[in-house]
């Protein structure tokens, strides 16, 4: 690349999605006819596509060794773990989150959604809508991903018929009016392994007038999901050079988890809740003028205050929530179940404190969206309500505010296992 068409991809809009689907829909065929036929794949890869298809006996190239990297995957023909590629068009950047479908691996289909801005789920055309779909658009609206693509599959082994695609739109779509933020649902037949509607137009079906599924993420809009107005900065790190050149430095090192900070801007310290100024903001090559979320910034402020890893700079207008009772929903991540009173350790932002589940609130029954109270515990991929006490504050924003300083994770002190993701309503 010249320096004008590095400079020119560096800029480009980035889209992050995942995908989400039933076991067998084809998600790991479908990424991997994406990066085929957009060209995104190096010949390397190709040839050894090619041969793993050979050696597999499989009758045509198996598109969807692409993204299943793990042996278990390949030998099973599933996929396990959360596969990300990158690719680019002269249009966007992406990053794809090829996610399981199974589910036992509903935790890992979490993980890969809860930093995208746009949810494909693939339905199988001979299955239409199933449980796993009903999960995974339930995960995708409590994770607050307002674009989702209801990308039909397998259109070529029912003749492309317009009819089972017109009653799967119905039934998903009656599924969805229950849920309060998937607000922009694009429905999309396709046939992964043939190529129709992925990339180009297909001719098979011609009573389709909506366009492929790469037309589409490449226009689709979501500029507007960074929160620009409640200003946080979680310290990660306090920088203290030791060196004479810099003897007196101290500078609060972190990610920008909303609003947008200034030199000059008056801000508060949390928990400690002294108040000061921005003198500066910095990079690695540069002082900023401005800076917004996500950028990574160390901050130097105008008076020598303590502050540490854990704490929160943010601006008085509007400060976060401080509080040590939290209602979060979780999805559970353990096999073993959780109960009333256990303690965990919180992360949260860059703070650790140790919790304790106060109340089981509810949990939710997937396939009627309907809350089941009074259950003793949570299970293996189960997704509810709890009520939590910390041990110390929390500086917090609702989730469907702020999904940053708005979720957390859960850890088992003994086992050091993540067991639940949390996001605070």
């Amino acid at each position: 690349m010249s320096t004008s068409e590095t400079a020119g991809y560096m800029e480009m809009d980035l889209l992050r999605f995942t995908t989400a689907g039933s076991v067998d829909d084809g998600k790991s065929t479908l990424i991997g006819r994406l990066l085929y036929d957009s060209k995104s794949i190096f010949e390397d890869q190709l040839e050894a596509m090619e041969e793993s298809s050979r050696k597999r006996g499989d009758e045509h190239v198996n598109l969807a060794l692409l993204t299943d990297g793990l042996r278990a995957e390949r030998e099973q023909g599933i996929t396990i773990d959360v596969a990300y590629r990158y690719f680019a068009t002269p249009r966007r950047k992406f990053i794809i989150a090829d996610t399981p479908g199974h589910i036992q691996y509903t935790r890992n289909m979490v993980t890969g959604a809860s930093t995208a801005s746009l949810a494909i789920i693939l339905i199988d055309a001979r299955k239409g809508v199933v449980e796993q779909t009903c999960r995974h658009a339930f995960i995708a609206n409590l994770l607050r991903i307002q674009h989702a693509v209801v990308a039909v599959n397998k259109m070529d082994l029912l003749d492309y018929d317009e009819d089972t695609y017109d009653a799967i739109v119905t039934a998903f779509q009656d599924f969805a009016s229950r849920l309060d933020n998937l607000v922009a649902i694009t429905f999309i037949p396709i046939s992964a392994l043939r190529g129709d509607n992925v990339v180009d137009k297909s001719t098979q079906m011609p009573w389709y007038a909506g366009p492929s599924l790469l037309q589409h993420l490449e226009t689709v809009y979501v500029g507007s999901e960074e929160n620009h107005v409640d200003a946080r900065l979680p310290v990660q790190w306090v920088i203290r050079p030791q060196s004479d050149t810099h003897h007196d430095f101290r500078g609060y090192a972190g990610r920008i988890a909303g609003g947008v900070f200034k030199p000059g801007d008056d801000v508060l310290v949390l928990p400690s809740g002294f108040a000061t100024r921005v003198t500066a903001i910095e990079t690695f090559d540069s002082d900023l003028e401005e800076a917004f979320s996500p950028l990574s910034v160390t901050m130097t402020l105008d008076d020598d205050i303590d502050v540490s890893r854990g704490d929160m700079i943010v601006k008085p207008n509007n400060p976060p929530s401080v509080d040590q009772d939290i209602e979060a929903m979780i999805c559970w991540f353990s096999e073993r179940p959780l109960r009333a009173r256990a303690k965990y350790v919180l992360r949260h932002t860059t703070k650790e404190v140790r919790a304790v589940v106060r109340e089981m609130r509810y949990k939710v029954d997937i396939n009627t969206l309907h809350k089941v109270e009074g259950e003793p515990e949570f299970r293996l991929n189960e997704i509810g309500r709890i009520a939590l006490r910390t041990s110390s504050p929390l500086f917090y924003d609702r989730y469907n505010r702020n999904r940053t300083t708005g979720s957390f994770v859960l850890i088992d002190e003994q086992t050091n296992e993540t067991v639940a993701a949390g996001m605070i309503v």
